[in-house]
């Protein structure tokens, strides 16, 4: 098997989840990081992980030409200037068999063309990272029900969610950064994985097409005093003056070309789950079958009393986002496994070896952003987006948030 060398563009949460699921894959070695952050402890991490002998890079121009793939964990802010330094660093003679985009994919859809402007006269082969599809239990659902779904037809309606009680870092808060709140960070995973359910077997990821968009958006814990107050005293972060949402719902309508029926997949994301710790749930509905997903179902299940729990110092190595430190624990021994982090990196590495398309590739990554600013529009204008309007199509395509504008308080 042929060993593929990785460069991680970002040293925080997200990179440090990704070395856990790249070891699990076979034939990867990671060659380096690059991140404003400090990376003596990500460094060791990898290191002991089996990952290879990564080291420091001060720039992504210099770290390109040792790789074979690229991966981008970096903040949603960065984006497009990451990928103009690994234009240039191609252009200048890197050669590279893959580029990784960890969602979302951009913040808007003018920086999304600018991305794609800048990587498809390359001829790159891509990977666009939706966790959540590449769960076992996702395609274990799939793969049970492919012949009730042969005989009876794919699910009709989907409901997926993702909850937890907010993001580790002061950038996730801040909308103008990020690119909004809650929908910009989970929305993204349950547009994508309800899509991703409702498509018959067998057809591309992209087979149904989108009619339209009807979301609702909400600040509701993060907007009172008291929480307004801790987040400005934690990350800095004032929504007093920039708030994002920490609600969002709605439904996104499909049209099966094929049958000319519509599906439909319903959303619901919150930073505000302030339960065991990250929340992902889907199920669905077909004619005379259903299937049911819960990822705080666990095995296993600890107890920790009062007296013992003064010892424990790091209540998410149970669960991630996890908000106790005591009593019934659920426990995930292996979230990046669960959550489909190991296999999506497989799917990217078996694709870039062999030449094959992954299962997701960065026009999907543009559609699925696309989809999300319909939501924040239909929540603007308090109405269904229709997404087969020539017009809408055009303005989705300048459009930004007020949220992600720093405008939230005249639309929450």
């Amino acid at each position: 098997m042929q060993t593929l060398r990785y460069g991680i563009v970002g040293g925080g949460f997200v990179a440090r989840f990704h070395c856990r699921a790249l070891a699990q894959v076979r034939g990867i070695d990671v060659v380096g990081f690059v991140s404003k952050d400090p990376l003596d402890e990500l460094l060791a991490f990898a290191r002991n992980l089996g990952l290879g002998e990564p080291r420091a890079f001060a720039s992504i121009r210099e770290m390109v030409p040792h790789c074979d793939v690229v991966a981008i964990f970096a903040p949603n802010f960065a984006r497009v200037e990451v990928v103009e330094e690994i234009v240039d660093a191609v252009k200048a003679g890197a050669q590279l068999k893959g580029l990784i985009c960890e969602k979302p994919f951009a913040r808007n859809m003018p920086e999304a063309r600018r991305i794609m402007d800048l990587v498809r006269p390359l001829g790159i082969p891509t990977a666009y990272f939706e966790n959540q599809i590449h769960m076992k239990c996702v395609k274990a659902a799939r793969q049970q029900l492919e012949p009730v779904m042969a005989a009876m037809g794919a699910p009709l309606l989907v409901r997926s969610g993702e909850e937890h009680a907010g993001p580790h870092s002061g950038w996730f808060w801040d909308p103008t950064r990020q690119g909004g709140g809650v929908m910009s960070d989970m929305g993204c995973h349950c547009l994508a994985v309800g899509w991703y359910a409702l498509t018959p077997p067998g057809k591309p990821v992209r087979f149904l097409q989108p009619l339209s968009v009807s979301a609702d958006l909400a600040l509701l814990k993060w907007g009172q005093p008291r929480w307004k107050e801790e987040l400005l005293k934690r990350y800095g972060v004032d929504y007093g003056k920039t708030p994002a949402e920490d609600f969002a719902t709605g439904m996104v309508t499909y049209l099966n070309p094929e049958t000319n029926w519509k599906v439909k997949a319903q959303f619901t994301v919150s930073w505000m789950y302030d339960k065991m710790g990250l929340r992902l749930s889907l199920d669905g509905i077909g004619p005379g079958y259903a299937f049911e997903m819960n990822s705080l179902r666990s095995p296993l299940e600890v107890f920790i009393g009062d007296v013992a729990a003064a010892g424990l110092a790091d209540t998410e190595l149970a669960l991630e986002k996890a908000q106790a430190s005591r009593g019934l624990l659920a426990v995930q021994p292996n979230e990046a496994d669960l959550y489909g982090y190991t296999d999506e990196n497989v799917d990217a590495a078996e694709a870039f070896r062999t030449g094959r398309p992954p299962l997701l590739d960065w026009d999907y990554g543009v559609e699925i952003t696309r989809l999300t600013m319909a939501a924040y529009l239909s929540a603007e204008r308090r109405a269904t987006i229709d997404l087969t309007d020539p017009a809408t199509a055009a303005e989705l395509e300048k459009y930004i948030p007020k949220i992600q504008q720093g405008r939230g308080a005249e639309v929450l």
